[in-house]
């Protein structure tokens, strides 16, 4: 059997009172990621928690079978419930509240989908959405995650986080992307960032069609609906921070 550390681990500095240690050990990985982080080794999940390698690991594969946590090329990642345990959260909240309106008049407007996405390590979330009526259509659904290096929504969210590259440039100085057939070979998606109080980029406003159906004014009336949701949320517009001259 292994010796007992002489420290005790995180988990064991902080024990819930009438708690099971399991979970509390088992919570602590989960908590081991920071903001940015995609992905920690085996070696620096235990540092930050404290526990043995080999308890972590029989923690780790609990977690990995509720789909907390996946293994990633060079250690473990957040998993999917993750994501959805995050919607959840977030529809508890006023924004949405916010963005539901924005995405349904904006649907009504234009006759296609809309949503908001945000990101999520090297992914982004899908967080809010509604369908096009046209029965051709993509089917992202809300709780979905995409890749952030491929469709309009990813490519704003990396543009306005200081992604470098003449593409990241051009969105950044138009305020919105428009691509066609980016992540999906005949669909096309026009995306702007919506920022916060503090200037803070809060997530992607994003319409998405069939390229057969492209058309004028759809670029105009997705730019208006970020800038307009932004503004509700008390930000500005790229380049104009709240409360500017």
């Amino acid at each position: 059997m292994p010796r007992p550390s002489s420290a005790p681990s995180l988990a064991d500095q902080h024990a819930a009172p009438g708690g099971v240690a399991a979970v509390d050990r088992a919570l602590t990985l989960l908590l081991a990621f920071e903001q940015g982080e995609s992905e920690l080794s085996l070696t620096t999940l235990a540092q930050r928690t404290g526990l043995y390698k080999s308890t972590a690991l029989r923690l780790i594969a609990s977690l990995e079978h509720a789909g907390l946590l996946s293994k990633g090329n060079q250690g473990y990642r957040l998993g999917a419930a993750v994501a959805r345990l995050h919607r959840h959260y977030t529809a508890s909240f006023s924004l949405q509240d916010q963005v539901m309106p924005v995405l349904n008049d904006l649907v009504a407007r234009t006759q296609e989908s809309a949503a908001f996405h945000v990101r999520q390590g090297e992914q982004r979330l899908c967080l809010y959405r509604v369908d096009s009526p046209h029965p051709l259509r993509d089917h992202v659904r809300a709780g979905d995650l995409l890749p952030l290096n491929q469709g309009a929504g990813g490519r704003v969210l990396l543009a306005f986080s200081g992604q470098r590259g003449k593409l990241y440039a051009d969105i950044r100085a138009a305020g919105v992307a428009t691509l066609h057939g980016d992540r999906i070979d005949g669909l096309s998606g026009i995306s702007a960032p919506v920022f916060g109080p503090a200037g803070e980029l809060l997530g992607a406003l994003t319409l998405t069609l069939p390229s057969t159906r492209w058309g004028p004014g759809l670029e105009a009336a997705t730019l208006a609906a970020a800038q307009g949701l932004s503004h509700s949320l008390g930000g500005g517009e790229w380049g104009h921070p709240p409360n500017s001259a």
